[in-house]
Protein backbone atom coordinates (compact mmCIF):
# COMPACT_ATOMS: atom_id res chain seq x y z
CA UNK A 1 0.00 0.00 0.00
CA UNK A 2 1.61 3.46 -1.39
CA UNK A 3 1.52 6.51 0.76
CA UNK A 4 -0.82 8.05 -0.72
CA UNK A 5 -3.38 5.58 -0.01
CA UNK A 6 -2.87 5.95 3.68
CA UNK A 7 -3.85 9.63 4.00
CA UNK A 8 -6.62 9.20 1.04
CA UNK A 9 -5.13 10.64 -1.66
CA UNK A 10 -6.42 9.23 -5.48
CA UNK A 11 -9.35 8.19 -4.09
CA UNK A 12 -11.40 7.40 -6.85
CA UNK A 13 -15.35 7.42 -8.20
CA UNK A 14 -18.64 8.95 -7.76
CA UNK A 15 -22.11 7.05 -6.45
CA UNK A 16 -25.41 6.10 -5.65
CA UNK A 17 -25.83 8.78 -2.63
CA UNK A 18 -24.06 11.49 -0.89
CA UNK A 19 -22.60 11.00 2.33
CA UNK A 20 -23.55 7.32 1.97
CA UNK A 21 -21.67 7.20 -1.41
CA UNK A 22 -18.10 8.39 -0.71
CA UNK A 23 -16.37 6.17 1.38
CA UNK A 24 -17.85 2.86 -0.42
CA UNK A 25 -16.49 4.48 -3.86
CA UNK A 26 -13.13 4.97 -2.28
CA UNK A 27 -10.26 2.49 -2.52
CA UNK A 28 -6.81 1.20 -1.10
CA UNK A 29 -3.91 0.42 -3.75
CA UNK A 30 -2.97 -2.82 -2.35
CA UNK A 31 1.32 -4.26 -2.45
CA UNK A 32 1.00 -6.26 -5.94
CA UNK A 33 -1.35 -3.09 -7.25
CA UNK A 34 -4.95 -4.34 -6.64
CA UNK A 35 -7.57 -2.15 -5.78
CA UNK A 36 -9.79 -3.00 -2.01
CA UNK A 37 -12.79 -0.68 -1.67
CA UNK A 38 -12.17 1.16 1.75
CA UNK A 39 -15.29 -0.10 3.95
CA UNK A 40 -16.34 -3.87 3.81
CA UNK A 41 -19.13 -6.05 5.05
CA UNK A 42 -18.50 -8.27 7.88
CA UNK A 43 -20.50 -11.14 7.91
CA UNK A 44 -19.46 -13.14 10.95
CA UNK A 45 -22.23 -14.61 13.02
CA UNK A 46 -24.63 -14.47 9.88
CA UNK A 47 -25.82 -17.61 8.50
CA UNK A 48 -28.19 -19.29 5.61
CA UNK A 49 -30.62 -17.00 3.88
CA UNK A 50 -29.99 -13.92 6.18
CA UNK A 51 -25.87 -14.06 4.81
CA UNK A 52 -27.32 -13.92 1.02
CA UNK A 53 -29.98 -10.71 2.23
CA UNK A 54 -27.49 -8.94 3.71
CA UNK A 55 -25.14 -9.02 1.25
CA UNK A 56 -27.47 -8.55 -1.34
CA UNK A 57 -28.64 -5.14 0.61
CA UNK A 58 -25.32 -4.03 1.17
CA UNK A 59 -24.35 -4.09 -2.60
CA UNK A 60 -27.97 -2.51 -3.69
CA UNK A 61 -26.63 0.48 -1.13
CA UNK A 62 -23.26 0.59 -2.78
CA UNK A 63 -21.18 -1.50 -0.71
CA UNK A 64 -18.35 -3.44 -3.22
CA UNK A 65 -16.62 -5.93 -0.48
CA UNK A 66 -18.14 -8.59 1.39
CA UNK A 67 -15.97 -10.28 4.08
CA UNK A 68 -16.61 -13.91 4.89
CA UNK A 69 -14.52 -16.76 5.81
CA UNK A 70 -14.68 -20.58 5.70
CA UNK A 71 -15.71 -20.94 9.47
CA UNK A 72 -18.48 -18.32 8.83
CA UNK A 73 -20.15 -21.46 7.64
CA UNK A 74 -21.76 -19.05 5.25
CA UNK A 75 -19.58 -19.01 1.49
CA UNK A 76 -21.95 -20.21 -0.53
CA UNK A 77 -24.84 -17.97 0.81
CA UNK A 78 -22.42 -14.85 0.41
CA UNK A 79 -21.44 -15.99 -3.05
CA UNK A 80 -25.13 -16.63 -3.97
CA UNK A 81 -25.46 -12.77 -3.10
CA UNK A 82 -23.00 -11.73 -4.99
CA UNK A 83 -24.25 -13.55 -8.23
CA UNK A 84 -27.95 -12.48 -7.39
CA UNK A 85 -26.80 -8.70 -6.83
CA UNK A 86 -26.79 -7.89 -10.54
CA UNK A 87 -23.57 -6.84 -10.74
CA UNK A 88 -20.75 -7.81 -12.48
CA UNK A 89 -18.50 -9.54 -10.96
CA UNK A 90 -15.84 -8.07 -11.26
CA UNK A 91 -17.35 -5.04 -9.43
CA UNK A 92 -17.40 -7.10 -6.13
CA UNK A 93 -14.28 -7.34 -3.85
CA UNK A 94 -14.87 -10.99 -2.18
CA UNK A 95 -12.61 -11.88 1.00
CA UNK A 96 -12.56 -15.35 2.31
CA UNK A 97 -10.46 -16.74 5.02
CA UNK A 98 -8.60 -20.33 5.21
CA UNK A 99 -9.33 -21.90 8.19
CA UNK A 100 -7.13 -21.68 11.25
CA UNK A 101 -6.71 -25.43 11.48
CA UNK A 102 -5.43 -25.99 8.29
CA UNK A 103 -1.51 -26.16 8.96
CA UNK A 104 0.00 -28.18 5.98
CA UNK A 105 -0.02 -27.51 2.34
CA UNK A 106 -2.37 -30.47 1.09
CA UNK A 107 -4.77 -29.61 3.66
CA UNK A 108 -4.69 -25.60 3.01
CA UNK A 109 -4.71 -26.34 -0.90
CA UNK A 110 -7.82 -28.63 -0.96
CA UNK A 111 -9.81 -26.09 1.58
CA UNK A 112 -8.83 -23.64 -1.23
CA UNK A 113 -10.50 -25.53 -3.77
CA UNK A 114 -13.37 -25.71 -1.43
CA UNK A 115 -13.97 -22.22 -1.10
CA UNK A 116 -13.73 -22.11 -4.14
CA UNK A 117 -16.06 -23.87 -5.54
CA UNK A 118 -18.68 -22.71 -2.21
CA UNK A 119 -18.67 -19.05 -3.39
CA UNK A 120 -18.96 -20.26 -7.07
CA UNK A 121 -17.74 -16.31 -8.53
CA UNK A 122 -14.81 -18.05 -10.71
CA UNK A 123 -12.12 -16.65 -8.35
CA UNK A 124 -11.18 -15.04 -4.99
CA UNK A 125 -10.52 -11.51 -4.68
CA UNK A 126 -8.26 -12.50 -1.89
CA UNK A 127 -7.61 -14.87 0.71
CA UNK A 128 -6.20 -15.22 3.99
CA UNK A 129 -4.82 -17.47 7.02
CA UNK A 130 -7.71 -17.09 9.60
CA UNK A 131 -5.32 -17.21 12.65
CA UNK A 132 -1.53 -17.90 13.42
CA UNK A 133 -2.93 -20.54 15.60
CA UNK A 134 -5.70 -23.41 15.47
CA UNK A 135 -8.86 -21.52 17.48
CA UNK A 136 -8.09 -23.99 20.30
CA UNK A 137 -4.70 -22.94 20.59
CA UNK A 138 -5.65 -19.54 20.77
CA UNK A 139 -4.91 -18.19 24.37
CA UNK A 140 -3.61 -21.28 25.42
CA UNK A 141 -0.35 -22.18 24.02
CA UNK A 142 2.72 -20.04 23.32
CA UNK A 143 2.95 -22.22 19.74
CA UNK A 144 3.16 -19.54 16.74
CA UNK A 145 3.10 -22.77 14.89
CA UNK A 146 5.58 -21.30 11.95
CA UNK A 147 5.72 -24.19 9.90
CA UNK A 148 2.74 -25.08 9.32
CA UNK A 149 1.61 -21.22 8.81
CA UNK A 150 4.49 -21.34 6.10
CA UNK A 151 2.86 -24.84 4.47
CA UNK A 152 -0.69 -22.87 4.55
CA UNK A 153 0.44 -19.79 2.75
CA UNK A 154 2.27 -21.44 0.58
CA UNK A 155 -1.00 -23.22 -0.80
CA UNK A 156 -2.53 -19.33 -0.93
CA UNK A 157 0.69 -18.30 -3.02
CA UNK A 158 0.53 -21.58 -5.08
CA UNK A 159 -3.47 -20.21 -5.95
CA UNK A 160 -2.62 -16.90 -6.25
CA UNK A 161 0.20 -17.82 -8.96
CA UNK A 162 -1.75 -19.90 -10.97
CA UNK A 163 -4.72 -16.89 -10.83
CA UNK A 164 -7.03 -18.24 -8.94
CA UNK A 165 -6.98 -15.64 -5.88
CA UNK A 166 -5.94 -11.89 -6.58
CA UNK A 167 -4.20 -11.07 -3.52
CA UNK A 168 -3.34 -13.15 -0.29
CA UNK A 169 -2.52 -11.57 3.46
CA UNK A 170 -3.12 -12.99 6.68
CA UNK A 171 -5.10 -12.31 10.14
CA UNK A 172 -4.31 -12.30 13.67
CA UNK A 173 -0.64 -12.42 12.72
CA UNK A 174 2.20 -10.58 15.28
CA UNK A 175 4.98 -9.28 14.39
CA UNK A 176 7.10 -12.36 14.52
CA UNK A 177 4.24 -14.25 13.08
CA UNK A 178 4.92 -11.90 10.14
CA UNK A 179 8.10 -12.56 9.92
CA UNK A 180 8.19 -15.57 9.54
CA UNK A 181 5.81 -15.79 6.71
CA UNK A 182 8.72 -12.60 4.96
CA UNK A 183 11.24 -14.87 5.72
CA UNK A 184 10.50 -17.61 4.18
CA UNK A 185 7.57 -16.79 1.67
CA UNK A 186 8.07 -15.35 -1.68
CA UNK A 187 4.60 -12.95 -1.42
CA UNK A 188 4.42 -10.92 0.51
CA UNK A 189 0.93 -10.58 2.42
CA UNK A 190 -1.54 -8.39 0.96
CA UNK A 191 -3.37 -7.24 4.56
CA UNK A 192 -3.11 -8.25 7.89
CA UNK A 193 -6.59 -8.29 10.03
CA UNK A 194 -6.35 -7.69 13.23
CA UNK A 195 -9.12 -6.62 16.10
CA UNK A 196 -8.62 -2.98 16.48
CA UNK A 197 -11.12 -0.61 17.25
CA UNK A 198 -10.91 2.82 19.69
CA UNK A 199 -9.90 1.44 23.27
CA UNK A 200 -7.80 -1.42 21.54
CA UNK A 201 -5.53 -0.33 18.60
CA UNK A 202 -2.77 -2.67 17.95
CA UNK A 203 0.34 -0.11 17.18
CA UNK A 204 3.13 -2.44 17.14
CA UNK A 205 1.64 -4.39 14.00
CA UNK A 206 -0.05 -1.72 12.83
CA UNK A 207 3.56 0.29 12.54
CA UNK A 208 5.51 -3.17 11.56
CA UNK A 209 2.75 -2.71 8.59
CA UNK A 210 2.90 0.06 7.49
CA UNK A 211 7.04 -0.38 6.94
CA UNK A 212 6.83 -3.54 4.88
CA UNK A 213 3.62 -2.04 2.53
CA UNK A 214 1.04 -4.11 4.26
CA UNK A 215 -2.76 -2.92 4.81
CA UNK A 216 -4.19 -3.37 8.40
CA UNK A 217 -7.61 -4.16 7.87
CA UNK A 218 -10.12 -3.51 11.02
CA UNK A 219 -12.44 -6.31 12.19
CA UNK A 220 -15.02 -5.69 15.16
CA UNK A 221 -14.33 -2.04 14.64
CA UNK A 222 -16.83 -1.23 16.94
CA UNK A 223 -15.59 -3.83 19.29
CA UNK A 224 -18.67 -6.29 19.02
CA UNK A 225 -21.00 -3.07 20.17
CA UNK A 226 -19.27 -3.22 23.41
CA UNK A 227 -17.78 0.18 23.43
CA UNK A 228 -21.01 1.94 21.74
CA UNK A 229 -21.65 2.72 25.92
CA UNK A 230 -18.52 4.45 26.52
CA UNK A 231 -19.50 8.45 27.72
CA UNK A 232 -16.02 9.75 26.46
CA UNK A 233 -16.81 8.06 22.67
CA UNK A 234 -20.70 8.87 23.43
CA UNK A 235 -20.02 12.64 24.12
CA UNK A 236 -17.09 12.83 20.98
CA UNK A 237 -19.55 10.91 18.65
CA UNK A 238 -22.43 13.87 19.82
CA UNK A 239 -20.07 17.25 18.95
CA UNK A 240 -19.78 15.80 15.72
CA UNK A 241 -23.37 14.87 15.19
CA UNK A 242 -22.69 11.41 14.49
CA UNK A 243 -23.38 7.71 15.93
CA UNK A 244 -20.71 6.31 18.57
CA UNK A 245 -20.51 3.58 15.92
CA UNK A 246 -19.57 6.15 13.18
CA UNK A 247 -16.79 7.80 14.91
CA UNK A 248 -15.73 4.04 15.75
CA UNK A 249 -15.78 3.59 11.77
CA UNK A 250 -14.54 6.64 11.13
CA UNK A 251 -11.15 6.46 13.71
CA UNK A 252 -9.43 3.48 11.90
CA UNK A 253 -9.96 4.68 8.70
CA UNK A 254 -8.46 7.64 9.77
CA UNK A 255 -5.43 5.47 10.97
CA UNK A 256 -5.30 4.11 7.44
CA UNK A 257 -6.93 1.25 8.32
CA UNK A 258 -9.89 -0.60 6.40
CA UNK A 259 -12.68 -1.29 8.81
CA UNK A 260 -15.21 -4.71 8.54
CA UNK A 261 -18.44 -3.55 10.29
CA UNK A 262 -20.81 -6.91 10.67
CA UNK A 263 -24.22 -6.57 10.38
CA UNK A 264 -27.08 -7.84 8.87
CA UNK A 265 -29.61 -4.91 9.36
CA UNK A 266 -29.44 -2.84 6.26
CA UNK A 267 -29.92 0.46 8.32
CA UNK A 268 -26.58 0.12 10.18
CA UNK A 269 -25.40 -0.75 6.98
CA UNK A 270 -26.16 2.21 5.65
CA UNK A 271 -24.88 4.38 8.64
CA UNK A 272 -21.82 2.75 8.52
CA UNK A 273 -21.26 3.97 5.56
CA UNK A 274 -21.98 7.40 6.41
CA UNK A 275 -18.76 8.60 7.67
CA UNK A 276 -17.56 11.14 5.44
CA UNK A 277 -16.32 13.89 8.34
CA UNK A 278 -13.05 14.19 10.03
CA UNK A 279 -12.25 13.76 13.30
CA UNK A 280 -9.88 16.68 14.61
CA UNK A 281 -6.14 15.69 15.43
CA UNK A 282 -6.51 16.43 18.90
CA UNK A 283 -9.65 14.48 19.32
CA UNK A 284 -7.91 11.92 17.38
CA UNK A 285 -5.02 11.71 19.92
CA UNK A 286 -7.97 11.63 22.73
CA UNK A 287 -9.32 8.47 21.10
CA UNK A 288 -5.65 7.04 21.20
CA UNK A 289 -5.08 7.05 24.56
CA UNK A 290 -8.53 6.33 26.19
CA UNK A 291 -8.44 3.86 28.58
CA UNK A 292 -8.00 0.29 27.14
CA UNK A 293 -11.29 -1.82 27.33
CA UNK A 294 -10.95 -4.24 30.52
CA UNK A 295 -13.39 -7.30 29.00
CA UNK A 296 -15.71 -7.78 26.31
CA UNK A 297 -18.54 -8.52 28.44
CA UNK A 298 -21.41 -11.62 27.10
CA UNK A 299 -18.45 -11.67 23.91
CA UNK A 300 -15.59 -12.35 25.88
CA UNK A 301 -15.64 -15.97 25.69
CA UNK A 302 -14.91 -15.98 21.64
CA UNK A 303 -10.78 -16.12 21.24
CA UNK A 304 -10.71 -13.14 19.23
CA UNK A 305 -11.61 -11.33 22.07
CA UNK A 306 -9.31 -12.84 24.89
CA UNK A 307 -11.30 -16.18 25.90
CA UNK A 308 -10.57 -20.00 26.01
CA UNK A 309 -12.31 -22.63 23.67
Amino acid sequence: MTDTDMTGAGITGAGMTSTADSVLSQTFTLNNGVTIPKLALGTWLIEGQQATDAVKSALAMGYRHIDTAEAYGNEAEVGLGVRESGLDRKDVFVTTKLAAEYKDYDSAAAAIEESLRKLDLGYIDMMIIHSPQPWKAVNQSDDRYEKGNVEAYRALEDAYKAGKIRAIGVSNFLEHDLDNILANCTVTPAVDQVLAHITNTPWSVIDYCKQHGILVEAYSPIAHGVVLGNPQIKAMADRYGVSPAQLCIRYDLQLGMLPLPKTANPEHMCSNAQVDFEISDEDMETLKHLEHIKDYGDQGFWPVYGGKI
